[in-house]
């Protein structure tokens, strides 16, 4: 089959897989905070806690975030949408575009997200164009916000409907 064709429906098949949508952060050497939006973050382990999330080798910021050994995982709430947006941009100072403060760690917390993870680097594996970075997680902050999602190129919450 002709690769394109593949490529295709695969980000076909992907883009139709609603996603939660998360803002990864951490610092580089000079303590500078350094973030990008992310949806592709999962839970890996219980025991120890651990989560995963892929950064593109392509990404300006990839030198920083495959060498830290800490990063943050804010998982965004319905109505931030606009952050997921501002930290997908480039060339622009991301974190002007939001309210949010280093934590008790050192790492960038994105003001009123539905939750944060803050991690420990734990493993980073090479997969294709791709570098999947592990994180064990050593403090969390949870709300009762309701999370973003991101499903064929949309953003939103999930309906009140899906309760009932």
């Amino acid at each position: 089959m002709d690769k394109s064709l593949n490529t295709d429906r695969f980000l076909e098949v992907m883009g139709n897989y609603p996603t939660g949508v998360t803002v990864v952060t951490t610092t580089n050497d000079l303590k500078v905070p350094l973030g990008l939006t992310v949806n592709s973050f999962a839970s890996v382990s219980l025991d120890p806690l651990l989560v995963l999330w892929s950064i593109d080798n392509s990404v300006s910021t990839y030198p920083v975030f495959t060498q830290t050994d800490h990063f943050a995982i804010n998982v965004l709430a319905n109505d931030q949408a606009d952050i997921c947006s501002s930290f997908a941009i480039k060339d622009i100072d991301r974190f002007s575009q939001c309210e949010w403060e280093f934590s008790n760690r050192n790492l960038p917390i994105i003001s009123g997200a539905a939750g944060v993870l803050q991690c420990k680097t734990f493993k980073r594996i090479e997969a294709g164009d791709h570098m999947i970075l592990i994180g064990e997680v050593i403090d969390i902050l949870s709300t009762d916000k309701q999370p973003l999602l991101y499903h064929r190129r949309k953003m939103g919450g999930i309906p009140d409907s899906f309760y009932e």
